[in-house]
């Protein structure tokens, strides 16, 4: 399952996130990347520890906590730190699959979805399309500032080089409580046909039958 979330930022934390990337430094991606995934990653990204982080992630993780999209359709359970990248003329990131645990010794994280948030004008650069590989077919995402979009972590998926500008992204890789992807697609749309329900008809029986069996099949599948 694939969703595209607009407006996970406002506006003015897109300001702030694009001021602060303004003056800060980056190194080279390949560092965090996996083995194989190094040989095609040609990026650059924040470290961790330098100074202007930590207020950069607060933004993004706050914007998604608070996403009622995006938080019904994955089920969080835990998330790792958001990871920001900027892709230079020439730069790209070739074919590859997000590693299965994230995190340091004790805090790991499964990645059961990958969530990119966009944070240049996808008028301003050209390339740079995130694609995603599913069901046979090959998806291209270039999504508004401030927009956002989760995927399956275990998919095949590349970004496209940029020939034109600069494009700057956050991303964060999450682990749901429910961790069959086809559950948790189920779980999504008895999600959205309950609300859908009450927006027609209010607490109705058929509400209350349609709530009922959302809630126990989370209580059967969820992983707390």
């Amino acid at each position: 399952m694939i969703i595209c979330a607009p407006n996970v930022l406002t506006a003015e934390e897109l300001g702030a996130l694009r001021n602060e990337l303004a003056g800060i430094s980056f190194i080279d991606g390949a560092t965090t990347a996996g083995w194989s995934a190094r040989e095609v990653k040609r990026n650059l990204q924040i470290p961790i520890d330098s100074k202007g982080y930590g207020r950069l992630a607060q933004v993004v993780r706050s914007a998604f906590l608070r996403n009622a999209m995006l938080q019904a359709a994955i089920l969080p359970a835990a998330m790792t730190q958001p990871l920001f990248n900027r892709y230079e003329v020439g730069m790209e990131y070739g074919p590859h699959v997000d590693a299965a645990l994230m995190g340091e010794f004790g805090e790991k994280v499964r990645s059961d979805v990958a969530i990119t948030v966009f944070l240049a004008d996808p008028r301003s650069y050209d390339g740079g399309e995130l694609v995603v590989h599913t069901h046979g077919m090959a998806c291209e995402f270039k999504l508004e500032a401030g927009a956002a979009i989760a995927y399956p972590a275990n998919t095949l998926h590349h970004v496209r080089p940029v020939t034109r500008g600069v494009r700057h992204a956050a991303v964060i890789w999450v682990q749901s409580q429910v961790r069959d992807a086809e559950k948790r697609e189920l779980l999504w749309d008895l999600d959205n046909a309950k609300r859908q329900i009450f927006g027609r008809e209010g607490k109705s029986a058929t509400f209350d039958a349609v709530s009922r069996s959302h809630a126990n099949l989370l209580r059967m599948w969820a992983d707390v």
